[in-house]
């Protein structure tokens, strides 16, 4: 069975760039293709790959396509795909440090590693999680365990899944305007500060971006920082779209201030080019998280150990069951080096860079705002249009989709209607960005 997987992952691979990123379906086709009774009997290996390569594969967008820009989806990575089927026939139970030794020794060495490349101090401490939702929903919870429930700040950029978390958490939130590069309006935050006390209300914790999942934003981390320090809030980095950008030399000097934060989230699964499921976050304190998740049960009382050994991650974020996500991580880092990574993500900026260029110099199409990090947010516009261009647009982005050979998503910037486009692919080249432009012509002609 394992060969017969391998097989087909390694067929994947090299079939990718000629595969259609998507093939248009409906949910009551595939509905049709795949129900059947609750099977009694076994199925041979063989027709299993042939449903899984025929309809699973057939019918699936391909985020790990060079021309796939939608959404923030990593492609994932070789080495990490046969990494996590180790992982998972070892089944491995990380809780603590007793469950598994050397998979805890493993996972700690390797946050470590990210600490040291972002730039946040040694003394911090962080676990791997299921991904940015979960690492902002476990700042936020250590935000009020240390500074109690209260106004949680975040900009028209954050991702919504802080503003799910504080509302999971009962933290009420006040939105703060964003300036013409969708950055944290830095007068608007103290504005809100200064009425908020006036009134009664107990700020708690502000919500600084380092690089928006919708356009790539960067909020000013120092000035924010300074603000925080204060007034007493814990600061909060969500960093996990863009905080991996700290490896670029191009981008690095965005991340100066970023050990000023009290915690950062982080998605080895988007810019360290890992499979979906695996994010990070840092505590600068880490008794600030043993606040808000240390609990024990007679069945978890660690008896017989003591200091390192231990050692429970469920003192420092919500999960008792956790997989083994450091493997994955350890043999990328390990096989291809921390500085093959930093080229790639420098290409996937260049890539955006390039295409923003390219628009620039067409007529028929401008940006509406400059590139955040990866991310470009432009629109069609072709000569002499005097209609409707959010609807227009709207219908380039689904002709586009449904061609299948390149993918954007789609955003609202200063209130409109903007083709989105995020390039997180080791593979994808400039030459992808002129097909990208190329498909998009196409798109629009057949959208007017």
């Amino acid at each position: 069975m394992g060969a017969k997987a391998l097989d087909w992952v390694a067929d994947y691979y090299d079939s990718l760039r000629d595969r259609p990123l998507v093939r248009p379906s409906t949910s009551a086709e595939l509905r049709a293709r795949l129900a059947e009774p609750v099977p009694q009997e076994p199925c041979a290996f063989d027709c299993l790959m042939r449903t899984m390569d025929e309809i699973v594969a057939g019918f699936s967008r391909h985020n790990a396509h060079p021309r796939f820009f939608g959404y923030v989806s990593s492609p994932g990575a070789p080495v990490a795909t046969v990494a996590t089927m180790i992982a998972a026939a070892m089944n491995i139970n990380l809780t603590s440090w007793r469950s598994a030794p050397a998979a805890a020794e493993l996972e700690l060495l390797t946050v470590n590693w990210i600490k040291e490349v972002v730039g946040y101090p040694s003394e911090s401490l962080g676990v791997l999680v299921s991904g940015g939702s979960m690492a902002n929903l476990a700042a936020l919870a250590a935000a009020r365990a240390v500074k109690g429930n209260g106004l949680v700040y975040v900009s028209e950029e954050t991702h919504f899944s802080l503003r799910k978390a504080a509302r999971l958490l009962g933290m009420p939130v006040r939105t703060v305007p964003v300036k013409d590069r969708l950055e944290l309006d830095i007068e608007g935050l103290e504005r809100a500060l200064r009425e908020d006390r006036v009134a009664g209300r107990s700020p708690v914790c502000v919500v600084a971006t380092a690089g928006s999942a919708g356009t790539g934003a960067f909020d000013t981390l120092g000035q924010i920082a300074a603000i925080a320090r204060r007034e007493g809030l814990w600061l909060h980095v969500d960093g996990a779209y863009g905080g991996f950008a700290a490896l670029a030399p191009s981008a690095r000097a965005l991340f100066a201030e970023i050990g000023e934060a009290d915690s950062v989230s982080l998605d080895p699964h988007k810019w360290l080019y890992l499979p979906v499921g695996c994010g990070c976050i840092l505590y600068k304190d880490p008794a600030a998280a043993r606040s808000a998740f240390s609990d024990n049960a007679e069945f978890t009382r660690v008896v017989g150990l003591e200091q390192d050994e231990a050692f429970a991650f469920w003192d420092y974020g919500p999960e008792l069951s956790r997989p083994f996500r450091a493997l994955p991580l350890w043999m990328l880092m390990k096989s291809v080096g921390v500085r093959a990574i930093a080229e790639a993500i420098e290409e996937n900026l260049a890539c955006a860079r390039y295409f923003e260029e390219l628009v620039r110099a067409s007529e028929d199409f401008e940006m509406l705002v400059p590139v955040g990090l990866s991310i470009f947010c432009f629109r069609y516009r072709p000569p002499g249009f005097e209609g409707d261009l959010d609807a227009l647009n709207e219908r380039v982005m689904i002709a586009l989709q449904r061609g299948g050979s390149s993918y954007l998503s789609n955003a609202r910037v200063h209130g409109k209607f903007a083709l989105r486009g995020c390039v997180l692919n080791y593979r994808t080249s400039r030459r992808d960005m002129e097909v990208l432009l190329d498909d998009l012509r196409v798109a629009g002609r057949r959208s007017l």
